[in-house]
């Protein structure tokens, strides 16, 4: 299918440590989906160094250990992060694997070019050095958006490291509460390379402890944050952006405006008032309006030192410059208080617009 002189080229590509720093998609799951998946006897070797062929011809390096896989007609085998990521591949195996050693081809000249290139351990120390900066006797101190509250925990290991190119490192690190060692968290850690330094972007609760018995077990945190979607999605397979390149874009816009309390100010378009609000969380689905092309997603902030007012502030996201940028935000639903209770009331409604929905 291929002649001896690329498979030589690209079995080195994928075996340089230079490569293998620029990508490494890591194979779970937002949620249980990999623990259910079914699984086929892992192979000795797979093609690619048992990288994800379908992770690499959407342009993304995903790690698998080979126990899902298909072998091609001249005895090749091929590995896969998931039976989905399998699914897509067969749709058309010749033309993925092309596109698998083109990417592999690209990134070679890349990691040739002199550019710094980052690996996980680059990553690793990166983290530890985040938990040396923003420890306290003993504990990791994290202030939890959603449960407006402060963590205490204590580090145990990093479960995965993996990477987008063009979006950043993501490393998962698991701790547990420094007074109840029994309730674990999955912490995510997300950093953007930036000439020579890795710049700690943000950081989000990935799963979160749930009471069981006497014990606890981790449940994902929803809705998860968009660094998880594209696992189960496959550049290529829909057209125009998807849900997590916007939601990207947001996260982006959001990350560079706070200030150094955490907070960032929004400008109340129907009362000129600029609000300071704490990011909490981001929802789907993405919205694709038909018209102008822009998409937007719903986003809820909170009001400092409240624990009730809410806000839903849309952002507003186009590609006029030839990347997703946020162009306009709005106040969607503003916190009023009735018999003392915080409820939200819309600012306007999507009634009348031609939009699709970007799961």
């Amino acid at each position: 299918m291929t002649d001896m002189f690329a498979d030589r080229l690209l079995v080195s590509l994928v075996r340089s440590t230079a490569l293998a720093a620029i990508l490494c998609l890591g194979t779970l799951s937002f949620a249980h989906a990999a623990d259910d998946m079914a699984m086929s006897p892992a192979p000795g070797h797979g093609e690619f160094d048992d990288s994800c062929a379908m992770g690499l011809a959407d342009g993304q390096m995903v790690n698998t250990d080979c126990s899902v896989n298909w072998t091609d007609e001249d005895g090749k085998v091929y590995c896969f992060s998931s039976e989905n990521s399998k699914s897509a591949f067969l749709k058309d195996p010749a033309g993925n694997i092309a596109k698998a050693k083109k990417f592999l081809e690209e990134q070679e000249a890349k990691a040739a070019s002199g550019a710094k290139i980052f690996t996980d351990k680059d990553v690793n120390a990166r983290v530890q050095e985040v938990l040396a900066d923003r420890s306290k006797d003993g504990a990791f101190v994290f202030h939890d958006p959603k449960l407006d509250t402060d963590l205490n925990l204590v580090y145990e290991e990093i479960k995965i490291v993996r990477g987008m190119e063009g979006y950043g490192w993501f490393a998962n690190v698991i701790f547990h509460d420094k007074d109840e060692p029994k309730k674990q968290y999955a912490i995510d850690f997300w950093f953007k390379p930036e000439g020579q330094d890795l710049t700690l972007m943000d950081i989000r609760v990935q799963k979160g402890p749930k009471r069981d018995g006497d014990g606890y077990f981790m449940i994902t945190r929803l809705p998860v944050a968009w660094w998880w979607l594209p696992v189960q999605e496959h550049p290529g397979s829909i057209e125009g952006a998807r849900a997590w390149q916007v939601m990207a874009a947001i996260n982006d816009y959001i990350v560079e405006n706070k200030d150094d309390d955490g907070n960032i100010t929004i400008k109340d378009d129907k009362t000129g008032e600029d609000l300071k609000l704490q990011f909490v969380e981001m929802h789907r689905p993405v919205r694709h309006l038909k018209n102008d092309g822009d998409y937007f997603a719903c986003t809820d902030f909170r009001k400092p030192g409240s624990k009730d007012e809410y806000y839903d502030i849309d952002f507003w996201v186009d590609e006029k410059t030839g990347k997703l940028k946020v162009n306009n935000v709005k106040v969607h639903k503003v916190p009023v208080q009735e018999d003392g209770v915080w409820t939200q009331v819309d600012r306007y409604t999507f009634e009348g617009m031609d939009f699709d929905e970007t799961l």
